[in-house]
């Protein structure tokens, strides 16, 4: 019954509805049943749905069970529902999940792929740097040029950092290591040696290959036959006639108005040479300040050479109160000092002071028409100090009969030309070999000098050589060790320049330079730096 009255609507002060839904009064009291009783019914008169009692009060079985699968069908609708609800917010959060997965994957291969990019090019950066090092190193340790006797097997030793490779491909330059396996390749580092046989006079190559693969340098080798010449160490006096008037600067005017004015300024530089005033040809200086004057105050025409090239330049005379036309140009057309003379070959060809003679306003070696060695007497020495190089001092003799030779060519490396008849019967020493670089080591050597009034040799330590040809007036660095010549100049001083250094015998050098803070020390030139003019 507690059923019946679950599923039954309850009715208000103990009322019932009727089948159209309104409710009767008094119907129903004093225990009678209305024509429906024991059923219900809805609203529009149909059995209720929900259930139906027999005449004992019992819900009936197949409506309970026909309830029961409504209820487990909503049931399971719900349970559905809630299922597929949760599998799409579980779908939904994996998926997130698998983004934000493979968002960090992406980034980290990115981060890797940059790391391997920079890897890489720091990798190719330092290959670069290395081989470009390496190849700048070789082309400057290396020497240009090698000289060898023919016939003579030469060992050679240069200061490599890294294992390199030699070869050459002709027959009449053979290479050989100090196993004696010959071979047309040698591989050498560091302090090794190798040996070069020359077996025919010529101009052959020797290539020289970076671990054997990167050629970085081509050597000239000369087989050459054996040269003798005689090392001097005499002083001598140097002539130098210019090619043309030299421009060692320009300067302001006074015109006749006061006025200063400067009309060479930005026409002629430091270094030209002036050959032509208006087509006519210049011998010196004189020259220049006549064709100047003859001009006036008209617009002269001036043939000029500035290094290697030939030009015109146009510019107008200032008159000056003393009634001359200027320019406003500082020249010169001459040079001329105190040198030692290093060589001279059997033919009477003789070279000297071991760099070219420079002007002192400009820097720039003379370029010179003629020029001539004459007789000089040191008058006396002053010693060289740290910070001050000495000097020699003496007096040129310039007369026909003082003349000791011509100058041909006044070079980057020395001044060369050919010794008169009066010069040779001068110089008693005898020929010795030529020594060229590969022969040059670091250690004791001579030098040959007059300071003292006579040729004597003089004790020095050869310090450092350099094999390259990048410093060919600097090849040899050597310190004064003899206590008689660095009493008597401190060491090495102006005027020495050009002293022969002889080592084992044979003339490998000259004094070129001083070291203005060490006068005990100096620079050297290779021989046949000299013989190569």
């Amino acid at each position: 019954m507690q059923d019946t009255e679950q599923n039954e609507i309850p009715a208000s002060e103990g009322g019932v509805r009727s089948e159209n839904g309104k409710r009767r009064d008094g119907e129903g009291q004093g225990g009678s049943e209305s024509p429906n009783h024991g059923r219900r019914q809805s609203d529009s008169g149909s059995p209720s749905d929900i259930g139906i009692k027999d005449g004992s009060g019992s819900p009936n079985d197949e409506g309970t069970q026909a309830n029961n699968r409504d209820l487990d069908d909503n049931t399971e609708q719900r349970a559905n529902k809630c299922r597929n609800r949760n599998t799409v917010s579980n779908i939904s959060n994996v998926s997130k999940v698998s983004n934000v997965i493979e968002d960090r994957t992406e980034i980290q291969k990115q981060s890797r792929k940059r790391k391997h990019r920079h890897l890489w090019a720091a990798a190719l950066s330092a290959a670069l740097i290395f081989f470009g090092f390496s190849y700048y190193y070789l082309d400057k340790t290396l020497p240009d040029h090698l000289n060898i006797v023919e016939g003579r097997q030469e060992e050679l030793r240069f200061p490599l950092l890294f294992a390199s490779t030699l070869e050459t491909q002709d027959e009449e330059v053979s290479l050989g290591n100090p196993s004696d396996i010959p071979a047309d390749k040698i591989r050498i580092s560091g302090a090794d040696s190798f040996h070069l046989f020359g077996r025919e006079e010529g101009s052959y190559q020797m290539d020289v290959k970076l671990f054997g693969l990167l050629k970085v340098k081509e050597v000239q080798v000369d087989v050459v036959d054996e040269n003798y010449v005689i090392p001097c160490g005499i002083p001598v006096g140097i002539y130098l006639k210019a090619k043309g008037v030299m421009v060692i600067g320009t300067g302001t005017v006074t015109g006749l108005d006061g006025m200063k004015v400067e009309p060479a300024y930005g026409v002629l530089r430091s270094g030209d040479y002036i050959e032509t005033v208006n087509g006519q040809s210049l011998d010196n200086k004189e020259d220049l300040v006549e064709a100047v004057n003859q001009a006036g105050s008209s617009r002269v025409t001036l043939g000029i050479r500035r290094g290697e090239e030939a030009m015109t330049v146009s510019m107008t005379p200032v008159e000056t109160d003393d009634g001359s036309y200027k320019l406003g140009a500082w020249v010169r057309d001459d040079t001329q000092g105190i040198g030692t003379m290093t060589y001279m070959d059997l033919n009477g060809n003789f070279g000297a002071l071991g760099h070219g003679i420079s002007d002192t306003d400009t820097g720039d070696v003379v370029e010179i028409e003629t020029g001539a060695l004459y007789e000089t007497q040191i008058m006396g020495i002053e010693k060289g100090e740290s910070g001050s190089p000495g000097v020699m001092s003496g007096v040129i003799y310039y007369s026909p009969g003082t003349q000791l030779g011509q100058i041909e060519a006044n070079t980057e490396t020395g001044v060369f030309g050919t010794a008169d008849e009066s010069l040779r019967s001068r110089i008693m020493s005898q020929a010795i070999p030529v020594g060229y670089r590969q022969e040059v080591t670091a250690g004791p050597a001579l030098l040959r000098s007059s300071v003292s009034g006579q040729v004597k040799d003089y004790q020095i330590e050869i310090k450092k050589v350099d094999y390259s040809s990048s410093h060919r007036t600097k090849s040899i660095v050597f310190e004064v060790t003899d206590p008689e010549l660095l009493e008597l100049t401190g060491g090495v001083v102006q005027g020495m320049s050009g002293s022969p250094i002889i080592q084992n015998g044979k003339l490998i050098g000259a004094v070129t330079h001083v070291f203005v803070q060490d006068s005990a020390r100096g620079y050297g030139i290779f021989i046949e730096n000299m013989l190569e003019h």
